[in-house]
């Protein structure tokens, strides 16, 4: 009882991020031993997935008969999650903990930047990698012809210049704010805070180019993998020696993307309706859902 009774009373009384401003944001302390068990949680979080994914690097780029289109396109993945463990998480473990912001505007702009390209790299090479699935298994016989090593290397060209636009792009250029300014400068913005605010409109172009129509293209993409790997099962078998390495490749991609959409759908759910209650959705969740996020680049090479 003593125990919440100090909890209720920190988030009752706020302190301030900076005690000497006048536009400072609100910070809420938690427990010295819960701040300590989220340090140990979210440190371990970000060695995993920098461990994890480097090992995917160093394996690919070691054994040379590991170099083929397909595992480029992992290669492309697992660089996207190490860099969401290595960059990403480590200064949103220090504004998810300390609930404030204490590295410079500048910074947040540069994380925040590279939080939504480096999401949208990882969504987006799963979505290529979902179509370098497709040839492999629907059209066996054009999928060298189609997926060359130069085609793969475009694809993950137009893969990283697209999140780094929409990321960087947006977020230096305020697009994100563009028809909610007034809003923000009165309600949201505050010295110590670094959150990505987002009017309607951006949230629902952000959400849709980010995650729900590569979501929705990977999801159909996969309905028809299945469906011809049904239809075809035993003449593939009779003409091809490599499709129970291609069907357990495609089935591990299945989890993949299994995993990557239950990760992410709290987050972009909330993402999308926020603007459209009043920014009601407490700060607090989002975090946590920005968190189950980030697990997804930690589960990707398991």
């Amino acid at each position: 009882m003593d125990g919440q009774i100090n909890i209720s009373q920190i988030w009752e009384k706020p302190f301030l991020c900076y005690e000497f401003s006048n536009r400072s944001c609100q910070k809420f302390a938690y427990p010295l031993e819960t701040r300590i068990l989220l340090y140990i949680l979210c440190s371990v979080s970000s060695v995993v997935t920098i461990i994890g994914n480097l090992l995917v690097i160093i394996t690919v780029v070691h054994f040379k008969q590991l170099h083929t289109p397909t595992n480029y396109l992992i290669l492309s993945l697992a660089v996207a999650d190490l860099l969401v463990g290595g960059v990403v998480m480590p200064p949103s473990m220090l504004r998810s903990i300390e609930t404030c912001w204490y590295l410079g505007d500048l910074f947040c702009k540069i994380h925040s930047s590279l939080d939504v390209t480096l999401s949208t790299a990882s969504i987006l090479n799963l979505c290529i990698i979902s179509l370098d699935r497709y040839y492999a298994i629907c059209h066996p016989f054009q999928y060298h012809s189609k997926m060359t090593s130069l085609a793969t290397l475009v694809m993950i060209i137009i893969c990283w210049t697209v999140s780094a636009t929409l990321g960087f792009g947006m977020i230096f250029m305020e697009l994100n704010i563009l028809g909610a300014e007034d809003f923000y400068n009165e309600n949201i913005k505050c010295d110590g805070r670094c959150t990505l605010f987002q009017s309607r409109e951006a949230a629902i172009v952000m959400s849709l180019a980010c995650f729900y129509v590569p979501a929705f293209v990977m999801l159909c993409i996969y309905l028809k993998i299945l469906y011809v790997a049904k239809m075809q099962v035993q003449a593939i078998q009779s003409v091809n020696s490599e499709f129970k390495k291609e069907g357990k490749a495609t089935k591990t991609l299945a989890i993949v993307i299994g995993v990557f959409l239950t990760f992410w759908i709290p987050f972009f759910l909330c993402n999308l309706i926020d603007p459209f209650i009043g920014y009601s959705v407490p700060p607090l969740l989002f975090d946590l859902f920005y968190w189950v996020g980030y697990y997804n680049s930690t589960c990707n090479p398991i």
